[in-house]
């Protein structure tokens, strides 16, 4: 089976005038146009492309990939708006089309909004939303505290950044345990803190508990090479100061000096840490 909208892996048939026809195991096929043909290939070769509906609704292939593909959610921007609706930019000749029965809010040209890109049932072709929650269920989460998730931040709110949780549920970020830059569109790790018993799910960017202390001993490691093994930061230092350079939290960063030290890896100054020479 060809699918619309992900990267399908499929076998050269045919070479014609117009492209090269690629087929599946259960004999469909599909065009891949001439500007999309590899320089040099041969028949019975396998090659990945992405599907979708070209302009006249055909099935067609690409080499190009997407900035979105089906059953996920990313920030694109809107290239135009017509009488259907808004298009939007996913890297593909033909534009994605988000209906205006789609949009939460009415879109505007040139700018940027997270949508999740479904196939219509009625018409099949790929298009994209901007009604998130649709989406989302919280209702019966199949997830584990401490498991590791993929992220896409969503909207900031009163209490943090809202965001999607392996495409499937909404989650959490608290503005205190955030100790980087992130944006609305941002594609990231993290992992669940908490699922509480209205379903909702806290998250955090950072491993949790006894996890966090071998990521931050080499981080605070690392940028010690990075300053000729001298870092102007202690156990005593405003923790404010330490979140701007470090990106993480005072309590992190004493655990990560206090494996450091124990490892023999630096001593403490009066004025900072240093590394201890290896010998």
């Amino acid at each position: 089976m060809i699918d619309l909208g992900r990267i399908n892996k499929l076998e050269i048939l045919r070479d014609t005038s117009v492209g090269l026809f690629l087929g599946d195991e259960e004999g469909n096929d599909v065009l891949l146009p001439n500007k999309y043909v590899p320089e040099s290939y041969e028949i019975g070769d396998k090659i990945e492309v992405f599907c979708y509906l070209d302009y006249d609704e055909r099935p067609v292939a690409t080499t190009l990939e997407p900035y979105i593909m089906l059953g996920e959610f990313r920030l694109l921007q809107v290239a135009e708006i017509n009488a259907y609706g808004a298009f939007m930019e996913w890297g593909l000749e033909k534009h994605l089309l988000v209906p205006f029965r789609e949009q939460r809010i009415k879109m505007k040209e040139g700018q940027w909004y997270v949508v999740r890109c479904y196939l219509d049932e009625r018409t099949g072709r790929l298009v994209a939303s901007n009604k998130l929650d649709k989406f989302l269920n919280n209702d019966n989460v199949q997830l584990k505290e401490w498991e590791e998730v993929d992220l896409v931040v969503t909207r900031q709110t009163d209490l943090g950044w809202e965001v999607i949780v392996n495409e499937k549920h909404k989650g959490l970020v608290y503005f205190n345990e955030v100790f980087k830059s992130i944006n609305i569109g941002d594609v990231i790790p993290g992992c669940v803190k908490t699922i509480r018993k209205d379903g909702k799910i806290d998250i955090s960017l950072q491993p949790l508990g006894s996890r966090v202390l071998e990521p931050a001993a080499n981080k605070i490691y690392e940028v010690l090479k990075e300053n000729d093994g001298f870092l102007a930061l202690h156990d005593k230092s405003d923790p404010e100061t330490i979140r701007d350079i470090m990106q993480m939290s005072k309590k992190t960063f004493k655990k990560g000096l206090g494996t450091l030290y124990k490892a023999r890896k630096i001593t403490f100054k009066e004025d900072g840490i240093a590394m201890v020479a290896e010998e």
